[in-house]
């Protein structure tokens, strides 16, 4: 996997994510009790034996440089490269984001170009995807999963031959077809995409002096390719269950973000992030944060009663609280008293002692925002 360039695109506004991201990147938003969102990827990359990773950013780039400065210092055989617009410039599009560093990808000089999002949450060895690759000869491979059709308008929705050649490809459609013999479903791309090298550079180029194009790789690129190309679908499969469809998240919604969060913690996690054989590495959240235990450095009082909930380090929860479905980020205080239900409580947030939040959604809706779901973010 020496010959492979990762290039993870993290300069995204996630502006569905609301206060989240208001004051830091998608990417950099703490998920699963330890871990920043950004480290599914950059793990899948290091597990996958990549050695050249660069991580594209804009958005609130400040919020996640330190971050990747401690995965580079951290990973022993993989070189995690931030790679920011050049001065005066911003990225305008995924595609023109990779197309800006195209010096760079010539002076790697690698044979495959592997091009990733940074805001999903999923386990994936790349060494299949790119063994499958070369195996059947394709330019370009998607990464793909099977989803609800209900669901198709948030995704990239491909048509695939009985070989698993894409044949179509359209970014959110309003009217997805299903995959024959399975009304109701579709094949959705994971935003993942491994080029020749030789054929991206050449795609980007011509991408790049079209003058309606947004210079987006699902809205245009792939589709404009399809004609020519020899593009095929690489379906996600568990690490150790490879004859089962993989598990893959979009958190890019408060609602998402609540239930996967939840998901992660749970008895029966679908994803094991110390799994021995592919575990989610991540730096510290902070410099004092060292041990691993999701409740590690949070001071819970002895009456306090925590139910289904993600407590990450630095958390304070006071005499007699009750959280229940609740997610509380690093150095979020929750005084005495405190009844809170199905609610995000944002980094270094306090509520004062005796609030009540999550009983009456209407009342929250005063004070917060309130997802379709009923999820109250308690945002800075």
């Amino acid at each position: 996997m020496s010959n492979i360039f990762a290039m993870v695109l993290a300069g995204g506004r996630g502006t569905r994510l609301e206060g989240l991201t208001a004051r830091r990147a998608k990417p950099a938003v703490p998920i699963g009790g330890r871990h920043r969102i950004i480290d599914f990827t950059l793990s899948n990359c290091v597990n996958s034996g990549l050695a050249h990773i660069g991580v594209l950013t804009q958005y609130m780039a400040q919020s996640l440089t330190p971050h990747l400065s401690a995965w580079n210092r951290m990973s022993r055989n993989a070189e995690v490269m931030t790679l920011p617009a050049g001065a005066g410039q911003e990225y305008a599009g995924t595609a023109d984001a990779v197309h800006q560093n195209r010096n760079l990808i010539l002076q790697l000089s690698p044979a495959q170009v592997l091009v990733l999002a940074a805001d999903h949450v999923y386990q994936m060895d790349y060494a299949q995807m790119l063994q499958e690759h070369r195996q059947r000869g394709a330019q370009v491979t998607v990464g793909c999963i099977e989803v609800p059709v209900s669901a198709a308008r948030n995704f990239g929705v491909m048509e695939v031959d009985e070989a698993g050649w894409i044949t179509a490809f359209a970014e959110k459609p309003e009217s997805p077809r299903a995959i024959p013999g399975r009304p109701g479903v579709v094949l959705a791309s994971m935003g993942i995409y491994l080029f020749e090298t030789g054929f991206l550079l050449k795609l980007l180029a011509e991408d790049a002096t079209r003058p309606h194009s947004v210079h987006d790789f699902g809205r245009n690129v792939i589709p404009g390719a399809l004609a020519d190309a020899r593009a095929y679908a690489h379906r996600l499969r568990y690490i150790r269950r490879p004859w089962t469809d993989g598990y893959w998240r979009d958190v890019g919604t408060v609602d998402a973000y609540w239930e996967t969060s939840l998901e992660l913690s749970g008895t029966s996690a679908p994803l094991d992030l110390d799994d021995p054989a592919w575990p989610i590495h991540s730096p510290p959240l902070d410099a004092t944060e060292q041990r691993r235990d999701r409740r590690s450095d949070s001071s819970i009082a002895n009456d306090a009663d925590v139910r289904r909930s993600v407590l990450f380090p630095g958390v304070h929860i006071g005499a007699g609280v009750w959280l229940d479905g609740c997610i509380a980020l690093p150095g979020a205080r929750i005084a005495a008293g405190c009844r809170v239900r199905n609610a995000i409580i944002d980094e270094n947030c306090r509520l004062p002692p005796g609030t009540v939040i999550g009983m009456d959604l209407d009342a929250d809706r005063r004070r917060y925002p309130v997802t379709p779901n009923g999820v109250v973010l308690v945002a800075q």
